[in-house]
């Protein structure tokens, strides 16, 4: 009998709430089929699972908002006998070292008598949202709460809410985890005339930016210099089996999260940058998987479509590292004794001093310089 639980999706999560089932007991699932869907304060996020085999039973209801590592289902294998329900709820809620029994999410308050009415839909809504429907302000006849105006409330709500946990995470992360910083300029002339010959190839819509390139040459230069891929994890180092790259991605409600572009050293250009492209698209739309919120290895973040040349940033745990890009930009650079004009980005490095030391981390970035000379590289 294996134990579906309510996923980690990112350091500056505690709690999750249950959305919606995408299954129901005695439905055949096989890993990375979709089962639920669960609202964090990032947004909505598809949950996969990890086992192939049968819903023997679902132990949370949606609405309900339940810590991280929560039983939210029991699933049996080929062959093994079906739980019964009481056995079942028996097993997701007894004690466990690591984390409390699952608490049901606070409904809404009903109003005070003489304020704001509300439709049943709308408190409904409410209770599933944990929006106060008191202190919404209502559109509807005599100034009613709508289904509307609740979640417009909880939209309004939530871009406060992730800076608060992001603000949380970013804070535990500079207070357990010894932060250094470097940085390098490099020569991008090479790799941008490149890029504009392989573009004059390719149909417009499949034309290839900066950014695919920057990423390669990061996930690339971990081959070089393993010890900036990977998880700090039970007070040891646990290598990544494979370069996942924490792409961070502005949202148009504010805030940002950092998705996962599986096997970028392994990619053509082409794949990843339609990769890139979706997982944009499905991040600020709310379509995104659990697997893409914590799967990430190392994190890279550009600020150089906002004018920004360098970006120092604090590591995202329990990663070991991160990476910041800032714009390409004409400098002048010294070329065999001769002052040229040059396209030149500075890359950073913020490393984990429990992990690596300044020159590692100074043969990392000479490494995505590598990278970056030999754009061609199959």
């Amino acid at each position: 009998m294996a134990e579906f639980r309510m996923p980690l999706l990112g350091a500056d999560m505690e709690a999750g709430t249950l959305v919606e089932w995408k299954v129901k007991p005695g439905d055949r699932v096989k890993r990375g089929d979709l089962v639920a869907v669960v609202d964090t304060d990032k947004g909505a996020i598809d949950i996969e699972i990890w086992e192939d085999g049968t819903i023997a039973s679902v132990l949370v209801e949606p609405g309900t908002k339940v810590p991280i590592g929560t039983v939210l289902a029991l699933v049996t294998s080929a062959g093994e006998a079906v739980t019964p329900p009481a056995e079942a709820e028996a097993l997701a809620t007894r004690p466990t070292p690591a984390q409390p029994a699952a608490t049901p999410r606070r409904a809404a308050p009903a109003p005070p008598a003489g304020r704001a009415r509300a439709s049943p839909a709308a408190r409904a809504r409410a209770r599933e949202l944990g929006v106060d429907v008191s202190a919404v302000r209502g559109t509807g006849p005599d100034g009613a709460v709508t289904r509307a105006d609740v979640d417009a409330a909880a939209a309004q709500a939530r871009p406060t809410s992730m800076r608060q946990a992001i603000g949380a995470a970013m804070a535990r992360s500079k207070r357990e985890i010894p932060h250094y910083y470097l940085a390098a300029d490099v020569d991008v002339s090479r790799a941008l005339a490149w890029l504009a010959a392989e573009n004059e190839r390719r149909p417009l819509a499949q034309r290839l930016l900066p950014v695919v390139l920057l990423l390669r040459a990061v996930a690339r230069a971990t081959r070089e210099v393993p010890e900036m891929n990977g998880l700090f994890v039970d007070g040891a180092f646990r290598p990544g089996e494979a370069v996942h790259l924490g792409v961070a991605i502005s949202l148009r409600q504010g805030g940002l999260v950092a998705p996962a572009l599986h096997d970028v050293d392994r990619k053509p250009l082409g794949e990843l940058m339609r990769e890139l492209g979706d997982l944009v698209t499905r991040a600020r739309s709310g379509g995104l998987r659990s697997s893409e919120l914590a799967d990430a290895t190392l994190t890279v973040t550009s600020l150089g479509d906002l004018g920004v040349q360098s970006v120092f940033g604090i590591i995202y745990p329990p990663q070991v590292a991160l990476v910041g890009f800032g714009r390409i930009e004409e400098r002048p650079w010294v070329v065999e004794g001769r002052v040229e004009v040059r396209p030149v980005v500075t890359a950073t490095l913020a490393g984990d001093h429990r992990v690596s030391d300044g020159i590692r981390g100074a043969q990392f970035l000479a490494a995505v310089d590598r990278q970056l000379q030999a754009p061609e590289a199959p």
